[in-house]
């Protein structure tokens, strides 16, 4: 053997007593044994069970155990090779298992090998900690210090680790920081105040900790996840689920006649674009819609971004008044042009004080002073809560939202039309799922609200309100319609299969309730309903019209509804009283009842390749609501996303991006700049040696494109080329006529609005000659020139409106 090989064996062995051999395997004779080490075998007595041989065995010394063992080891190296493989043992004799062996005997002839093997155990392999151990996306940054945000069956190894590291380290004197000493004695003030210029959604705590966060629109949003996350992100907008939290989206509420809101808003709107406010399946409540609303009387010029919005149901059981309500949802960057204009069109200038969405006031001067000027002992120590108005602390609440100051009016009312004008921004939580799994995760996380009827005292019940829902026939035929419509969804493999824009109103308990033990994935049940009619009709009709009533719409109930809802430590409180740990939870009629709306998100329209994908499901939820929701919903197998995420489905989708991809109105104007802005100065922090050459490149605008120089350059050019065409050719007159009789081109300009309608085509059928086919973001709020190319051929040149 030579010298490595002999290190190389050393080192092996070097855990190993010298007494011990390994061997090939253990075999024995079934009918022959060794007595006290000879070397000669005896024949076993016919009875295997007599005392004889008892006796002979519990007085063999350790020292004639092992020698025998030894032999034994010795003795069974000697394999032979025959047909079936190596076999062990002389040659002939048949190799069997002892059919039972003596345990204390047994662990004391092998008692070093144990001792060994325990040794090598505890002998560390690597120098890595516990917690490194894990997956990337199990990891927690508070691990390091934190044991117990480990999983349970590491934390006593963590805990060893850390107490042998601090015995290590110096010990660090017991004076705490400055920062520690004046640390503030309520967090939600300190919470409070942070949010005075970028307010936080209910679900920041847990974005900030997993996510890259950015100051946007007056809002702290999540960009994008701090792991690498762009493909696991495809994937789950392809074939699972995305979860993202639109909650920062602003919410109009218009009251009034019918008559009057869709009179006050048709001039803001045109038919060129697309359905109206008047759409039929939109003003039954049964659809959401969405167009493009611009200044008043001003289309096609002065755009000012795309609405969604949904109509209240009409028939609503236990409702017989006359107004209806509208919600319109917009990007928070274009929220004060279109609040403007809608307050001006419907004459709702009058501030009115409503019961709705009442912020609370911020603390003033001298209550910030007089919280920050409390006696140094009382710094640090926690104080007992106390019941009274005066002395009570503000728990966690958001004040206003990121787009109006808190202190300014939120409701507006006409006294000549009777419209009131009310921004319910930050009054509802909206959640979007993304994916074909979408419908599965809210069938397996949201269960329909249970009825209770009899034996129910309305005054001791919190939730007085489903109580009395619950005593009216109508509505509880409604709820079990509703019911049996979200059960059918099991049965549907895509939401792009259900009809675009379908509402499906539902009171829901509480999901906290069902909440699993693990996170698990939820897979698809196409068995479920695969036959069943009811699932045809949904699909070809979608939702009747009275199934999207909810209970969200009554700002009353939504109230009653944050108030009374059961806190995270009641609720695990009582899983603790549990006689079973970790049985179901039931709470009967003081379980929470949460209405929500449920909204159908269509996917890829345009092209023919992967229609429907990207779409799923917009969640509304009453606010205080969200992390009850949230967390059930990624426990089922969602992955988040953040506006980077929101960015990437729009262009997998083929759908304008708000307001990046709309460079009319003034919010994609503002967003260029200052995206301009940003570009510009990542560009500077660069070495000047390392910076792209974009002369060399040939990129005359970097960083932002000049699409108002660019469209002017567009018209002078078209417009010089007809003017030598209309001299060099003497049919120059006609050519031009037949250029203006173009359908929907103004004579005086020659130009023509692009609709919206993504089934306009720009050329007519009567001049099939090589007019630009044009579509998708770009026909939005831009107007086409026409004019005669070089050689002879119409021509289209897009230029913005003049906003720009």
């Amino acid at each position: 053997m030579s010298n490595a090989k002999e290190r190389k064996h050393a080192k092996k062995m070097r855990n190993q007593p010298t007494n011990v051999t390994l061997s090939s395997g253990f075999v024995a004779d079934s009918g022959v044994k060794y007595h006290n080490g000879g070397g000669k075998p005896f024949q076993s007595q016919k009875e295997p069970h007599s005392g004889t041989s008892r006796q002979r065995q519990t007085k063999m010394s350790h020292h004639s155990l092992a020698e025998s063992d030894a032999k034994e080891q010795s003795s069974s190296r000697v394999t032979f090779k025959k047909k079936g493989g190596w076999k062990a043992g002389p040659e002939g004799t048949s190799q069997e298992i002892p059919k039972y062996i003596t345990a204390s005997t047994f662990a004391q002839a092998r008692a070093a090998e144990i001792s060994a093997m325990l040794k090598a155990v505890a002998q560390k392999s690597s120098n890595s900690l516990v917690f490194q151990t894990l997956p990337r996306h199990m990891r927690r940054r508070a691990m390091s210090h934190n044991v117990k945000r480990l999983p349970r069956r590491l934390q006593e190894i963590a805990q060893k680790e850390a107490e042998k590291a601090v015995h290590q380290k110096k010990e660090h004197s017991k004076n705490k920081c400055h920062k520690a000493r004046r640390c503030h004695i309520n967090r939600m003030l300190e919470f409070n105040r942070r949010q005075k210029k970028n307010k936080w959604l209910e679900t920041h705590i847990w974005h900030a900790k997993r996510f890259h966060m950015v100051k946007r629109w007056g809002y702290c949003l999540g960009e994008r996840p701090t792991v690498k996350s762009h493909r696991a992100c495809y994937r789950a907008m392809t074939s699972r689920c995305l979860l993202q939290d639109l909650s920062y989206y602003c919410c109009l509420e218009l009251k009034g006649k019918e008559a009057e809101i869709l009179k006050a808003l048709s001039p803001m709107c045109s038919i060129d674009t697309g359905l109206t406010f008047a759409a039929v399946h939109c003003l039954s409540g049964k659809r959401q819609g969405s167009l493009m609303l611009y200044r008043a009387n001003k289309y096609p010029r002065e755009m000012l971004g795309p609405v969604t919005f949904i109509w209240k149901a009409e028939r609503t059981p236990g409702d017989t008044s006359e107004s209806r309500q509208l919600w319109i949802w917009l990007h928070p960057s274009l929220k004060q042009d279109i609040l403007e204009e809608i307050k001006a069109v419907c004459q709702c200038m009058e501030p009115t004080k409503s019961t709705v969405c009442l912020p609370d006031p911020l603390l003033t001067p001298s209550q910030e002073k007089s919280q920050t000027d409390l006696p140094k002992e009382k710094l640090g120590k926690k104080r007992k809560w106390k019941d009274d108005e005066e002395n009570a602390k503000p728990i966690k609440k958001v004040f206003g939202d990121g787009t109006r100051d808190p202190l300014q009016p939120y409701s507006w009312i006409s006294p000549t039309t009777g419209i009131v004008i009310s921004d319910l921004t930050m009054e509802m939580n909206r959640f979007r799922l993304i994916g074909p799994l979408s419908h599965s995760i809210l069938i397996e996380a949201l269960k329909a609200a249970s009825v209770h009827t009899e034996g129910e005292d309305t005054e001791k019940t919190p939730h007085r309100w489903w109580i009395e829902t619950c005593r009216n026939p109508d509505s509880v035929s409604l709820h079990h319609r509703q019911e049996t419509i979200f059960e059918l969804l099991g049965g549907i493999t895509s939401p792009a299969e259900i009809p675009a824009g379908t509402i499906l109103g539902l009171t829901v308990g509480d999901p906290r309730i069902n909440l699993p033990q693990k996170r698990s994935k939820v897979l698809p049940n196409p068995e479920k309903c695969q036959d069943n009619e009811k699932v045809r009709q949904l699909l070809l009709e979608g939702v009747p019209v009275e199934c999207s009533h909810s209970f969200l719409w009554n700002q009353d109930i939504c109230k009653s509804v944050t108030e009374n809802k059961i806190s995270d430590q009641d609720l695990n409180r009582k899983r603790s009283e549990l006689l079973v740990p970790g049985s179901q939870l039931f709470l009967g009629p003081h379980e929470s009842k949460v209405p929500i709306l449920l909204i159908q998100q269509p996917g890829k329209v345009t092209g023919d390749a992967q229609r429907g994908w990207g779409s799923g499901w917009d969640v509304l939820l009453p606010k205080g609501w969200a992390m009850a929701f949230w967390i059930p919903f990624i426990y089922r197998g969602a992955r988040v996303g953040g506006l980077k995420e929101t960015v990437v489905h729009s262009q997998y989708k083929r759908s304008p991006n708000v307001p990046g991809d709309f460079p009319d109105c003034p919010a994609g104007i503002l967003f260029a700049e200052e995206q301009a802005k940003n570009l510009l100065e990542k560009y500077k922090r660069r070495p000047p040696a390392k910076r792209p050459n974009y002369v060399k490149l040939g990129t005359l605008a970097p960083f932002c494109c000049p699409w108002e120089q660019l469209t002017r350059d567009w018209e002078s050019r078209v417009q010089a080329q007809d003017e030598s065409s209309a001299a060099s050719s003497p049919g120059g007159e006609e050519s031009s006529l037949r250029r203006d009789v173009v359908p929907g081109v103004p004579m005086p300009g020659r130009t023509r609005q692009l609709s919206g309608d993504e089934g306009t085509p720009l050329n007519d059928s009567s001049e099939p000659q090589g007019v630009m086919a044009t579509d998708g973001p770009a026909r939005v709020g831009t107007e086409g020139v026409v004019g005669q190319g070089a050689s002879g051929s119409l021509l289209c040149v897009l230029s913005p409106s003049l906003t720009m």
